[in-house]
């Protein structure tokens, strides 16, 4: 990974971290985290407590940027279900890139399965900021029932994402905008 000598060892970890953790999985050692970002291991544990708060603070700075690049803008104009489309719209371009792994919050949650780790209770907020914007656009779009159509978005988007990222399933065929689109039209999404 290439670094730039201006950044600090802080940002040099976390921008490690980020594409380590996601490329190779959270098991990746101090060690090659360290020589990645070009920092000790001293000055890395001076900054944070453990790998496992580098893991969550590398999320948790990659959270909004994340979000901001799924979601429309709140001036995008459309409806609440163009809205909802946009957001499988934008993973299915976004499966096509070779470097693509699928989601890295529920990649993280699937590989920690402790609830309780710091990265884990980022990831899961990050995941719960989606269906909370899936569910408002529901509510908005006139859904029968906002918070399960939600919850039902979840399950495509993370079962899509999983798939993708195995490289067991391409979404450039549309399927998954296709899947979403039967979803509204049960919930009664305009």
């Amino acid at each position: 990974m290439a670094t730039t000598d201006k950044a600090s060892p802080r940002d040099r970890l976390l921008d490690a971290a980020a594409e380590l953790f996601y490329r190779d999985g959270v098991s990746i050692g101090v060690e090659a985290l360290c020589r990645s970002a070009g920092v000790s291991k001293r000055s890395m544990y001076q900054l944070f407590d453990s790998k496992d708060q580098v893991l969550a603070a590398s999320l948790e700075r990659r959270a909004p940027g994340y979000a901001a690049r799924l979601m429309p803008g709140p001036d995008d104009a459309g409806t609440p279900r163009e809205r909802i489309l946009y957001v499988f719209e934008h993973a299915e371009k976004s499966s096509t890139a070779p470097e693509y792994m699928g989601c890295p919050f529920l990649a993280a949650l699937v590989e920690l399965k402790d609830p309780e780790h710091p990265a884990s209770v980022v990831a899961r907020a990050a995941k719960e900021a989606l269906q909370e914007a899936f569910r408002v656009q529901a509510e908005l779009g006139g859904a029968h029932d906002p918070a399960l159509l939600a919850r039902q978005l979840m399950l495509v988007f993370d079962g899509a994402s999983a798939r993708a990222g195995a490289k067991v399933e391409t979404l450039d065929d549309g399927l998954t905008t296709q899947t979403v689109a039967i979803l509204l039209d049960a919930a009664g999404v305009k």
